[in-house]
């Protein structure tokens, strides 16, 4: 996936939520607030988000109970520091809502300012998945546990 777009009430308001909790850059802003484009952190891409404003009227999103839609974008992190990070990031904000060791990755879920759900992960290195490459799983997450297993097994530096 190369980026991903959004429809929110405010463009503005949810940029500057993704530029305090997530490090997103600005890349182009449009005039009243229209519309902003946003660069991931480390990314090479021109923009990783773009949101553009409807409005304050705007209903919530029935997709997943009423329509079909998307559940979620992913965002993915280099370590599992950053995740924990990130989640002290989120909880203090009041915005995150679990978090689940998938075996493969390690997922944070939190709601941006329009109640959209979004998911920050850090992926598992291939050559430790295993068996449950191949598995749906679904288990509380330990970030401080996952961390000492991961430096153990990576030799102690990086995970």
């Amino acid at each position: 996936m190369n980026h991903a777009v959004l429809y929110v009430r405010d463009a503005r308001r949810t940029a500057d939520f993704y530029q305090r909790l997530l490090d997103f850059k600005v890349i182009i802003e449009g005039p009243a607030g229209q519309y902003v484009f946003l660069r991931a952190p480390d990314s090479d891409n021109h923009h990783d988000l773009a949101l553009f404003t409807i409005g304050s009227a705007a209903g919530d999103s029935p997709a997943g109970r009423s329509t079909v839609g998307l559940y979620h974008i992913a965002w993915e992190v280099p370590t599992l520091e950053e995740l924990a990070a990130v989640q002290e990031r989120l909880a203090r904000e009041g915005v995150l809502i679990g978090a689940s060791d998938h075996g493969a990755n390690k997922s944070l879920y939190a709601k941006d300012p329009d109640g959209l759900e979004f998911e920050v992960m850090w992926l598992v290195p291939a050559e430790f998945w295993g068996e449950e490459e191949h598995e749906a799983i679904i288990r509380p997450l330990d970030i401080p546990g996952e961390r000492q297993r991961f430096a153990a097994l990576m030799g102690g530096g990086g995970s």
